[in-house]
């Protein structure tokens, strides 16, 4: 735990500083999970490094603007958070090595309640997550591999190893296509993205949520809107992963660029392709198991942690004849 103290500017200084009803203070704890606490004529600072110096360089930086008078919109304090250069700004040979470690937990709360892995193939998948740049999850219904990613995601985010979390998911479910549902483009890929923004929204209150949208630090997209890309500084998430094809797979997977982390989840069992063994995540697993960087967690029932009747379920369908994968790098 990091602690620093600021000064503030007094009097009429001290309120572009804060925002009205203390705003600006609202936003830099939100986004960077630090406590901020008054002292006098002080500020102090408590958290984890970077995100305790991320947030006192824009505290600094309001604190100059405080002083010709001039006060921050909400878009400007968010793009001060964002792009606050305590933390290296990257160039070709920088390695993401170089920012400060992620110690294994995850700082990210719901609903009042820290974020914490519940089983020991869950403590698997956060390591995996903290240290291997690529990472493959997959397991039933409810095992947490979105949940868990995009509370990563948020963790990474708030303490400066990335600067955007880009979630995706293919658009190919239940034997639909996206030319033939009502709406416009929005309506149609809404419902596919949906369970994202679930999660995300159990993480982030609402303002918060809509400000990184809005501003692109958070995007959410249908894969097919990932070709030609080359994302940097991000935590890359693809959702549903079963549904991609060999080819789709492929495409996903080049988008990682410099200083990205890639996390790739699925359920096999849950194929809607018409031919399940096209399958780019049963194919990636086969091309990807021995590849130095990539790490392969297998999530079974025993780590279902939505209501209970769930565990049961998934039991009850096991039973069922279907297409599975033994995570075993020796295989």
């Amino acid at each position: 735990m990091t602690e620093r103290t600021i000064d503030i500017p007094v009097g009429a200084e001290r309120t572009i500083v804060f925002g009205t009803a203390d705003r600006n203070i609202k936003m830099i704890r939100e986004a960077l999970g630090v406590s901020i606490g008054r002292r006098k004529a002080r500020v102090v600072v408590r958290g984890q490094e970077p995100a305790v110096s991320k947030a006192t360089a824009v505290l600094e930086h309001l604190a100059q603007s405080a002083v010709g008078r001039r006060s921050l919109s909400r878009e400007e304090v968010l793009n001060a958070i964002v792009e606050s250069p305590d933390v290296p700004q990257h160039d070709e040979t920088l390695d993401i090595s170089r920012i400060p470690a992620w110690s294994g937990d995850i700082e990210v709360r719901a609903s009042g309640r820290v974020i914490r892995a519940k089983s020991k193939n869950q403590e698997q998948y956060i390591e995996a997550m903290r240290t291997s740049d690529l990472v493959f999850a997959v397991g039933p219904a409810g095992t947490g591999k979105t949940y868990l990613s995009v509370a990563a995601a948020i963790h990474m985010l708030r303490t400066g190893r990335v600067k955007r979390i880009v979630l995706a998911r293919p658009a190919v479910e239940a034997g639909e296509r996206l030319g033939f549902l009502p709406g416009d483009l929005q309506d149609k890929v809404n419902p596919y993205l949906r369970p994202l923004l679930d999660a995300l929204e159990d993480m982030l209150d609402y303002a918060t949520l809509q400000r990184f949208i809005d501003n692109d630090v958070i995007e959410i997209v249908p894969l097919a809107f990932m070709r030609g890309r080359t994302l940097n500084d991000a935590v890359i998430i693809l959702d549903e992963a079963q549904n991609t094809t060999k080819s789709q797979m492929l495409m996903f997977l080049t988008r990682i660029g410099r200083s990205s982390k890639a996390v790739v989840t699925g359920d096999i069992t849950q194929t809607d392709l018409e031919d399940p063994s096209t399958s780019g995540l049963i194919d990636a697993f086969h091309r990807l198991r021995r590849v130095p960087g990539c790490s392969f967690v297998s999530l079974d029932r025993t780590d279902i942690v939505r209501h209970a009747i769930v565990e049961r379920v998934v039991r009850a369908y096991s039973t069922i004849n279907t297409s599975t994968i033994q995570l075993n790098p020796d295989d």
